[in-house]
């Protein structure tokens, strides 16, 4: 990811908010008030402690201390590709609003522990996932995306279309970019049902041929966490891509490819996603 890009856009889109801003100041205080009333309102000593780990993050949400917030956060913490990763506490404190904003802030904070569901060794989820703590009281994901983290996808999509193979331009959204030992591949969704794989070898450009090109990518979901494979087949061969996102084994890796002919196993590689 083009780290000029990025700052860029901030900048850009932070001007373009600054007369809207400057002009809503009266509502804008009231708005943080409103929140910093319903954060007040309920008062934890009234809530069964149910779990420790999970009392202490509602209190840094409604105290809204980033800097005890960010000494509970994972690092590197994953966002939505094309968006980068947060890889540590500095880096967490400038971008805290990108990723937390007032809305998830007020819900966290308003939260209820019984709200927080533990889902066996894969840890404790927050609603449908929007937030997901190890069983330490670290947060290693959040999957709900701001106004702000949503308008950055859309322009870093736009930036990356023009760096890549005229073949490969049209698609709604790029899912995945992996390395593994043999190749480089890209996902993306074509539509609400389609993905399309494209593979380099190793140290291949994006912007060259890609020697390997499948539509008709199908995704299956395993189980509730999140994992699942997406399936390109082509004639006698099957190509599966498993996203690994919560396994049992902190070694595992972040994706598998498997390649099979005729039902057999002909390549299985482990693979890393980027950006990392």
């Amino acid at each position: 990811m083009n780290k000029p890009f990025y700052i860029v856009f901030l900048i850009l889109l932070a001007s373009c908010n600054l007369s809207k801003n400057q002009n809503s100041d009266s509502s804008e205080v009231g708005n943080k008030s409103a929140i910093n009333t319903e954060i007040t309102n309920t008062d934890l000593s009234q809530i069964e402690p149910i779990d420790t780990n999970v009392i202490k993050i509602i209190t840094f949400f409604r105290e809204k201390n980033i800097d005890k917030i960010a000494n509970i956060i994972h690092f590197p913490l994953k966002r939505e590709y094309p968006i980068p990763s947060i890889e540590d506490e500095k880096e967490f404190k400038k971008r805290f609003e990108e990723v937390f904003d007032n809305t998830l802030v007020a819900k966290i904070a308003n939260s209820n522990p019984k709200q927080w569901s533990e889902i066996g060794w894969r840890g404790i989820a927050f609603e449908n996932g929007d937030v997901w703590l190890d069983h330490e009281g670290k947060i290693f994901a959040v999957n709900y995306q701001s106004e702000v983290e949503k308008e950055l996808k859309e322009y870093l999509i736009a930036k990356e279309k023009e760096n890549l193979h005229p073949s490969l331009r049209d698609f709604e959204i790029p899912v995945y970019k992996i390395y593994t030992k043999s190749y480089q591949i890209r996902i993306d969704k074509l539509s609400e049902e389609e993905y399309r794989y494209a593979s380099w070898k190793i140290g291949e450009k994006e912007n060259s041929k890609p020697e390997l090109i499948l539509n008709k990518g199908l995704v299956q979901y395993e189980g509730n966490a999140g994992n699942h494979v997406i399936i390109f087949s082509v004639e006698n061969y099957t190509y599966k891509v498993y996203r690994n996102i919560l396994v049992a084994e902190e070694s595992s890796s972040d994706v598998t490819l498997i390649i099979e002919k005729d039902n057999q196993i002909i390549l299985s590689e482990e693979g890393t996603l980027l950006p990392e």
